[in-house]
């Protein structure tokens, strides 16, 4: 079951401004670099569960952050079925993304309070998304609409919250971008854990890197 609502999760998104997203078969490696993305100031993560066996992982890290990393939002990415929703709610998971809107999923992580962030790519799919009761919504992939998309979304809707996942990237030219067109917050994936990082172990860095990050989003907002 999860540990925060769905508007604390939502409130975390908001001032963090950033969700490492990561996937790894071996747990002692996912550990240490939630470990080093915890000290580096991230407070969320996005388990991107794209393998076999993902659920086992994700279960032990979850138990491992309420254990030993205070206030670490654990979050899963990548689902695309009520069924995995429940599985990974069932695991801990705090909120629930996907790369489709599916109405299933909604339903589901509703039922549990459990904030859920759908990828849209329209603005019918981000007000039908919102409908639902969406808190935010998931723009995917980010590099292919680009902040003028997010530009324009805001316009008539200002109340609308996104996270670009894809296409964004640790730098400030990137980030300022992203959040000046407005956005809430961000997802980063390959492009703060890169696998030269993981190839080398190098956790010290990535809790650099995620360091370095947080004061650029902060810094540009």
């Amino acid at each position: 079951m999860a540990q925060f609502s769905r508007l604390e999760v939502a409130q975390a998104m908001k001032e963090t401004g950033m969700i490492p997203l990561f996937f790894n078969n071996d747990i002692e490696l996912s550990k240490k670099v939630l470990k080093a993305c915890y000290d580096g100031g991230a407070r969320l993560m996005e388990f991107t569960a794209r393998g076999d066996f993902a659920h086992e992982v994700f279960g032990e890290l979850t138990k491992y952050a309420v254990a030993e990393l205070p206030g670490m939002i654990m979050g899963v990415g990548s689902v695309t079925d009520a069924g995995q929703a429940s599985l990974y709610m069932s695991l801990g998971a705090n909120f629930v993304v996907t790369p489709v809107l599916r109405e299933d999923i909604a339903i589901a992580c509703n039922r549990k309070k459990v904030l859920w962030s759908p990828g849209c790519g329209t603005l019918t799919e981000i007000t039908r998304a919102e409908e639902l009761g969406c808190e935010i919504v998931k723009l995917f992939p980010g590099d292919i609409y680009g902040p003028q998309f997010v530009k324009g979304i805001k316009g008539p809707q200002p109340w609308t919250s996104i996270m670009p996942t894809g296409g964004v990237s640790p730098t400030e030219e990137n980030l300022k971008g992203w959040f000046d067109a407005g956005v809430t917050c961000v997802g980063m994936g390959s492009k703060l854990i890169s696998k030269d990082i993981i190839a080398n172990k190098d956790y010290a860095k990535l809790e650099q890197d995620v360091r370095n990050a947080l004061a650029i989003v902060k810094a540009v907002r």
